[in-house]
């Protein structure tokens, strides 16, 4: 379980272009991560 300001892990997700992206394609530059509950769930 990650800890408030532990490193994110890196990962790789597709974006809403198509194409894919990965967390070491932004190293070295600031990011935001931004998760949400999925819709109709407590939280």
């Amino acid at each position: 379980m990650l800890k408030e300001g532990d490193a994110a892990p890196d990962f790789r997700a597709t974006a809403d272009d198509g194409r894919m992206i990965s967390l070491a394609d932004y190293r070295g530059k600031n990011l935001i991560l931004y998760f949400y509950p999925k819709a109709n769930t407590s939280g």
